[in-house]
């Protein structure tokens, strides 16, 4: 893991936010609820604070995205609702998306952030600048991380990371006059 000075530079330079859905925006639990017709379906529950820091991001031009090995009409949505600008589902073989997404997105790998919380994960955290793990990440993956974060995945652990991008560009005081939160 970086140093604290290290972490900042690091962070300061994402223009682009990548993410895992399973452990990183949830919990990682898989819930199968009947729908109308009685079939299973799979649900996820996503913490709102993450949601509302992903906006912000959205406010300042970063974009975001996930990359996940499994779909999920649910991750779906809630990367609509936080304004993602790039959604994949189903790879586990994460590479080839990165690197479509570069080539979308113009932004290089070094300008670029992740979070992932298992092995799948690593290859991807190998090819960005600033690499962050969750709290509930696997051993081998924060072992691989600049940043692990104090938060679990799918508890606030990407509101962490979007506060620690913001802090670190200099706009957290601007977050923080719009909702009339006194400086410090």
């Amino acid at each position: 893991m970086a140093d604290s000075e290290q972490i900042l530079e690091r962070a300061a330079r994402v223009r682009l936010l990548l993410m895992d859905v399973d452990g990183v925006l949830t919990d990682g639990k898989l819930y199968n609820v009947p729908d109308a017709q009685g079939n299973m379906v799979e649900t996820k529950g996503f913490d709102s604070q993450d949601g509302i820091g992903l906006q912000w991001l959205s406010w300042y031009g970063i974009k975001t995205g996930l990359i996940s090995g499994r779909v999920s009409p649910a991750a779906a949505e809630r990367a609509r609702q936080t304004r993602m600008a790039y959604v994949y589902q189903g790879h586990i073989e994460k590479i080839p998306i990165l690197e479509e997404i570069f080539g979308d997105s113009g932004v290089p790998a070094e300008e670029t952030g992740y979070i992932g919380d298992d092995l799948t994960d690593i290859v991807v955290m190998h090819r960005v600048g600033f690499a962050v793990a969750t709290a509930n990440a696997r051993p081998e993956v924060k072992a691989e991380a600049h940043y692990v974060t104090q938060t679990p995945g799918g508890s606030g652990a990407v509101r962490e990371v979007v506060e620690l991008i913001l802090r670190a560009r200099g706009l957290w005081p601007e977050i923080q006059r719009k909702y009339e939160i006194p400086e410090a």
